[in-house]
């Protein structure tokens, strides 16, 4: 056992935020796992609770545990990194999946863009018009879920898309001029709400970072708008730039 040095020029709660961590890496304190008590760690390093208490409350600040009300404290799970550098708007894309029947959906339905007002802004609608889209929600995996995300395509654009994707056919089939080449990203950081949170698996109120793309054909038509939420305890997103 990594002993607390007492006559160390290292404080003793940062010693012991130490010793958790390495606990982790190594695989001793395993993700979602319950790690000891306060009082477990002040008689197993002979230390004060208030020391155990600020080493704990650091590592819950910067996401490494978490707590649970009532049940003690946990180790988080490692995220999902997430290359800026390497996103595209794609990668949630229905359209741009070689099989988009075999991503994890979860619903498929007809909404109109006078309930959805983001669907006229991004499509470029009169707004005194009424179109028809479907939304197809679907999941990252059907194991430890880390995203939802929504897809809406035009009606107009593609008629059969329903059908499609019932019977595993590609949706851009004979539709080369609606090949999407380019996309427009935004990002923002929500609450999640109630409809999300029990696809997600996490209290409503949670953030989640959001990103929303609009995907244009060669010609700048826009055709398909993608909301893709991520559990914000889940990912970490990484900026790389160059000059």
């Amino acid at each position: 056992m990594v002993a607390i040095n007492k006559y160390s020029d290292v404080p003793l709660y940062c010693q012991l935020k130490n010793i958790i961590i390495k606990k982790i890496e190594n695989g001793d304190f395993k993700a979602d796992s319950k790690i000891p008590s306060e009082q477990d760690f002040c008689e197993q390093y002979n230390i004060s609770r208030p020391t155990v208490r600020q080493a704990i409350n650091e590592l819950t600040a910067s996401g490494r545990l978490y707590k649970l009300k009532g049940k003690g404290t946990f180790v988080a799970a490692q995220k999902t990194l997430i290359k800026i550098k390497d996103y595209t708007g794609f990668t949630d894309s229905i359209l741009d999946s070689k099989n988009p029947a075999e991503k994890n959906i979860i619903s498929i339905e007809t909404v109109s863009s006078k309930d959805h007002e983001f669907l006229t802004e991004a499509f470029c609608l009169k707004s005194s018009s009424t179109n028809d889209f479907v939304a197809i929600t679907f999941t990252n995996s059907k194991d430890e879920i880390i995203s939802l995300n929504v897809s809406y395509l035009p009606l107009a654009l593609f008629p059969d898309i329903i059908d499609d994707l019932n019977n595993n056919r590609d949706v851009l089939r004979g539709k080369y001029p609606l090949i999407p080449t380019t996309a427009k990203s935004t990002l923002d950081v929500i609450c999640t709400e109630q409809k999300d949170a029990a696809y997600l698996n996490i209290q409503p109120g949670q953030p989640l970072i959001c990103i929303s793309n609009i995907l244009y054909s060669k010609s700048a038509q826009p055709v398909e708008y993608i909301s893709a939420k991520y559990r914000a305890d889940k990912v970490r997103l990484q900026f790389e730039n160059r000059k």
